[in-house]
């Protein structure tokens, strides 16, 4: 008899668990939305005042949303706005009876004697509009929640975009007097002044790059183009490197494109300097083993932090840079590539408006976390079509899908290796084997110019030119890769197998 009550009682307690319907009014304030209403048209600059607070969805009787909207109307045209020009917008949109006619808009303006409080009035009406927002955005995800045709995953993507989308509208930042703005770029200064090397951001390890770009910036959204083949891949696994391991700076690289045991490969590949298709077969000499288990274990503890998520929208990238941010204190983030990425749960009209949201969101991001973001991006093939050694130089024009990368980035570079074309020599006979130029095309804060690195095709490496070359009087390139490098000038050697393909 006991069990059986014991039983009934967990079915009871089952059975209480449903959601019952929330049965409260919305959050609402109609007294101050009144009040709001009346003031603007008592006051000549109220409505300057909450121009960037309030939007006539804000208000939650319709009928004060079709008199603000009329208000701002008469702003948009920097018409005076008092009772009489509200009435006739009214009159002219056809509205005036639907809100209650002149008798209303003048019970409006004597319901308020001035325009003292109507800012922190409009703020209480926003957090209402907000509070109201995300009990809608909450109650139809719990409905879809219950409905068992849903996919879970894609109610999640969804979810979280309009969760996104809710946040977006409603963050305001306030505006800054300029003096402690200016004590904030007095002690980046002084830190830049102590260090070494005189730079301001983050180093790469790559000599000449970082004396150009000063680093990496805090809140920078750089883009990294090329045409496939190139080695953009291989350029930011080099950078990540010796940022995490010569630096120990904390990288999170999301890949798109390799699987996180391709991508430590290739990094292995990099470090310990053995060839690619030996790492693939695993038929390394008892040297390479030497080797390998030596060198391996500069990348142990690295602070670097792979995620091989396939077709990863903008929004799970959001949420987990902030986690990575938090848990890990992330200094820089690397997406390879931007192309390969998506805006899930939003419609777009074209794949091209689907990248410009996503590169906008990107430099939010970069903008939120105050950590550069480096993302990299395919070229169109408008490059492969252009003759001669210039035609092969990418130009900002070849930015593959969107003209709104190029706004939205602060600094855009192009990779290219003249030898990938079966340009081997400059125009005065030096020889361009196992080179590649950084083409710094953009640069929004500083200088734009070329920056010359050697590439070693079979460890899939970015390096600096005199890592391991020695450098001789005599031989210099053209001047337009020349002045990146110093006056003695040197001569490379061929980097050796150049069957390695890069990504």
């Amino acid at each position: 008899m006991a069990e059986t009550n014991k039983n009934q009682g967990r079915k009871k307690t089952r059975e209480t668990t449903l959601i019952p319907d929330i049965g409260k009014i919305q959050p609402q304030a109609r007294e101050l939305e009144e009040a709001i209403l009346g003031a603007l048209m008592l006051e000549k600059d109220a409505y300057s005042l909450v121009s960037d607070i309030l939007k006539p969805e804000s208000f939650y009787d319709t009928i004060h949303q079709t008199i603000y909207r009329a208000i701002v109307n008469l702003a948009v045209k920097q018409a005076p706005v008092d009772m009489l020009t509200v009435v006739e917008q009214l009159k002219k949109d056809g509205e005036l009876e639907m809100v209650g006619g002149p008798v209303y808009i003048a019970q409006l303006t004597e319901k308020v004697a001035s325009a003292a409080h109507i800012e922190f009035h409009a703020r209480i009406i926003a957090q209402k509009y907000l509070a109201r927002e995300l009990i809608s955005f909450s109650s139809a995800v719990t409905n879809k929640a219950f409905d068992e045709t849903t996919d879970v995953d894609d109610l999640m993507q969804e979810a979280e975009s309009k969760l996104f989308e809710i946040s977006q509208g409603n963050v305001k930042k306030d505006v800054t007097q300029i003096n402690p703005v200016i004590k904030e770029a007095l002690q980046l200064l002084e830190i830049a002044a102590n260090r070494p090397e005189g730079l301001s951001g983050l180093q790469t390890g790559f000599t000449p790059l970082d004396k150009i770009t000063s680093g990496w910036q805090n809140s920078d959204l750089v883009i990294i183009a090329a045409r496939p083949a190139m080695g953009k891949t291989a350029f930011v696994l080099s950078m990540a490197k010796n940022m995490a391991v010569s630096y120990n700076y904390p990288v999170a690289l999301f890949s798109l494109e390799m699987s996180n045991v391709q991508l430590v490969n290739r990094l292995i590949i990099n470090t310990c300097e053995i060839p690619g298709e030996k790492i693939k077969n695993g038929q390394l000499l008892p040297y390479e083993w030497e080797q390998l288990d030596f060198k391996i274990k500069e990348l142990y503890d690295a602070p670097l932090f792979i995620d091989d998520t396939p077709s990863l929208s903008v929004f799970e990238l959001r949420t987990k840079a902030r986690r990575l941010v938090r848990e890990h204190g992330i200094k820089m983030i690397i997406i390879d590539y931007l192309q390969l990425m998506n805006a899930s749960g939003m419609n777009y009209g074209s794949r091209e408006q689907e990248v410009s949201m996503i590169s906008r969101s990107l430099k939010g991001l970069a903008k939120e976390l105050n950590i550069p973001i480096i993302a990299l991006s395919q070229l169109n093939r408008g490059v492969e079509g252009r003759a001669g050694a210039e035609g092969k130089r990418p130009q900002l024009s070849d930015l593959r899908e969107s003209g709104a990368i190029e706004q939205d980035a602060d600094m855009v570079c192009f990779i290219h290796r003249p030898e990938y074309y079966k340009i081997l020599e400059d125009d005065k006979g030096n020889s361009l084997i196992g080179l590649a130029e950084i083409i710094i095309a953009k640069h929004r804060n500083g200088a734009t110019g070329d920056v010359l690195l050697r590439f070693k095709s079979e460890f899939a490496r970015f390096q600096n030119i005199d890592d391991d070359y020695n450098f001789g009087a005599g031989q210099q390139f053209s001047s337009k890769i020349n002045r990146t490098i110093p006056d003695n000038g040197f001569q490379p050697t061929q980097s050796g197998d150049n069957d390695f393909v890069p990504f």
